[in-house]
């Protein structure tokens, strides 16, 4: 999905930054259990705003389906409780309606390419480090980052964290030998893609250089970081964003430099939850700045003096941040610069969002704006009590 393509306020005294780039007969219906009711019809695929945290849903792995599977379970505890209980196929049409909504035709046909080009791609590229492509804890992340992830506490997540910016979290995450093996692979992508002449897609409209690690089969890697060390954590510090019900990614490495992108325009991410890991190498300048959450209704307000935030990578360490934070990333002005991202979305909040106006648990401008109003309230009362007390005193 691109980016955003509005404009947005700017980083300090509210000076303009760039773009951001952004009806069931009486038979019993098919596939239900034995003694349940058959499902009545649905004018409307809706999903509760509530999950059942009570209930366990169904493995969806086994099914050859256009979506993750993990989407499907994340999706269950939010059904209606009338289809809780409902024969797996029964729920999984209903989801699936539901899912289509953000897939007309002609995306899922595009999505149905993607799928082929991709294959074609994992089919002829020859991976020079193996052990990257499952999912090797001991072998990836720092001692302290697996202790944090296995004790799984909020407490835990803050001995190892620095939180200097609201919202905006720092640790130090890769060991130094998986961030060498990353860069070797993507420079040996990047090499089989020049001799084959291979036309690839970039991860976004707003980078020419960089590779999408899902396409050439990272997917499983990438959707276990995500799922067992981003989720958690998540969870406890983006819960109002969708954080506890990630469910599917976009994982890729930019490459910044002289002869590479040299910068990133403010923008926002398509994700819940993002993930930015610096892996290398030496480098100058490309500092991240960020300034504010905000919604789609204020993405372009102006920036307070308390939302701006600037960050200097460090190889190994990761940035943790919501999608909406609006941020952007300074020119590189020497040496090169490799980060690993990942963009972690959440189908059931982007389903919830749909219906809802009010967004003060995130969005700072709607907090501003939801204090004004009860500030305004506020005064239009004592304004009423005094004014009856004039009465009463006359």
């Amino acid at each position: 999905m691109s980016f955003d393509g509005a404009r947005t306020a700017g980083a300090s005294g509210g000076r303009p930054e760039r773009a951001i780039g952004r009806a069931n007969g009486g038979a019993l219906a098919p596939g239900l259990k034995n003694g349940a009711a058959p499902p009545p019809t649905y004018l409307t695929h809706r999903l509760r705003l509530n999950p059942n945290s009570d209930h366990r849903p169904d493995n969806y792995e086994d099914l050859d389906l256009e979506f993750s599977p993990l989407i499907f379970s994340s999706l269950e505890r939010y059904l209606p409780p009338n289809l809780l209980h409902q024969a797996r196929d029964v729920k999984l049409n209903y989801m699936r309606e539901i899912l289509l909504r953000y897939y007309p035709e002609n995306e899922r046909i595009r999505l149905q390419k993607h799928r082929e080009y991709r294959q074609k791609i994992i089919s002829n590229y020859q991976r020079l480090h193996l052990g990257l492509y499952n999912m090797h804890p001991t072998n990836f992340f720092v001692p302290s980052f697996l202790k944090a992830i296995n004790e799984n506490t909020e407490q835990a997540f803050r001995n190892i964290m620095s939180e200097p910016s609201p919202g905006i979290f720092t640790f130090e995450m890769l060991q130094p030998r998986f961030c060498e093996m990353l860069l070797a692979e993507v420079e040996n992508f990047e090499k089989w893609v020049h001799e084959t002449k291979f036309r690839i897609m970039r991860p976004s409209t707003m980078n020419k250089y960089g590779a999408v690690l899902d396409d050439f089969g990272m997917k499983n890697m990438l959707e276990k970081l995500m799922e067992d060390f981003i989720r958690p954590m998540s969870k406890v510090f983006f819960p109002e964003v969708g954080g506890s019900n990630l469910d599917s990614h976009h994982g890729f490495v930019l490459e910044y430099g002289i002869d590479r992108d040299v910068d990133l325009g403010f923008h926002v991410d398509d994700s819940e939850v993002s993930l930015n890991v610096c892996v290398g190498k030496q480098f100058s300048g490309g500092e991240l700045f960020f300034r504010g959450v905000r919604c789609d209704k204020h993405v372009n307000t102006e920036t307070q003096p308390e939302e701006i935030f600037d960050y200097s990578h460090v190889p190994g360490h990761a940035v943790l941040h919501r999608g909406r934070h609006r941020h952007g990333a300074r020119a590189t002005t020497s040496g090169n610069r490799i980060n690993l991202l990942l963009w972690c979305r959440s189908s059931v909040f982007r389903e919830s969002k749909k219906y809802q106006k009010d967004f003060s648990s995130w969005c700072a401008e709607c907090q501003r704006d939801k204090k004004e109003r009860q500030r305004q309230s506020v005064a239009a009362i004592k304004m009423d009590l005094l004014r009856r007390e004039g009465q009463t005193a006359t």
